[in-house]
């Protein structure tokens, strides 16, 4: 099995079985989705753990879900209900002026396009595409370390920034795998492929793997 395509078939249909779409905030929201909360919750998200996130929502939303409501709460109460995400105080910053933009420029709603939501300050790539994605079900891919660690080490691709990641993978990795990759790849890369000494004796497609860049294993 040397034709590129192929060994992506094998790996995505293997880690599909293996890692079905986790039960995320994020995931979770997929089946009602609200393009604010969704985006609130990637925002708290960033460098946290999925509990973390879960815990630093769920106290947010039951006070405020909507720019409104955001920008009305005192910043030492918004900090305190999102204690639990880390880094509390500058995202509560974050959280405020991405609201008030919101009422600013979108009527409080969020846009539907990356190039407007990247136009906020606090939006990157990776959170403008997970709103894309699951508030909107439009065919993008959120990248982030695992994501773009992952497909380097396989051999997939060969690219130094999540952004260069995305743009080889919009060419190589077929549309019908889009829309679950980034759950399984950030279920994979915390579990089994992860940064330093992947599991590679008990990775299930560790015969697909070129493992570039792995120095040392388990």
């Amino acid at each position: 099995m040397n034709k590129l395509s192929d060994r992506i078939d094998a790996v995505m249909n293997i880690l599909r079985k293996k890692f079905p779409i986790s039960k995320t905030t994020l995931n979770k929201m997929r089946k009602n989705p609200n393009a604010f909360k969704i985006l609130i919750s990637c925002l708290l998200s960033l460098r946290t753990q999925d509990k973390n996130t879960e815990i630093a929502s769920g106290r947010l939303f039951a006070v405020a879900d909507t720019p409104k409501e955001i920008i009305a709460l005192p910043m030492r109460k918004l900090e305190k209900l999102i204690f639990s995400s880390g880094h509390y105080r500058k995202k509560a910053r974050t959280l405020k002026h991405v609201s008030k933009v919101l009422l600013e420029r979108f009527d409080g709603k969020v846009p539907k396009t990356r190039e407007e939501l990247m136009s906020i300050k606090g939006i990157g790539p990776k959170t403008a595409n997970i709103v894309l994605a699951f508030a909107f079900g439009q065919k993008v891919l959120p990248i982030d370390t695992h994501c773009h660690r992952i497909p380097n080490r396989l051999g997939w691709v060969k690219t130094k920034t999540p952004e260069q990641t995305e743009a080889e993978l919009n060419k190589i990795l077929p549309k019908k795998y889009w829309s679950d990759f980034n759950s399984i790849f950030i279920q994979f890369g915390k579990t089994i492929c992860q940064p330093v000494s992947p599991f590679c004796s008990t990775c299930p497609i560790n015969k697909y793997c070129s493992r570039i860049g792995v120095v040392r294993s388990r």
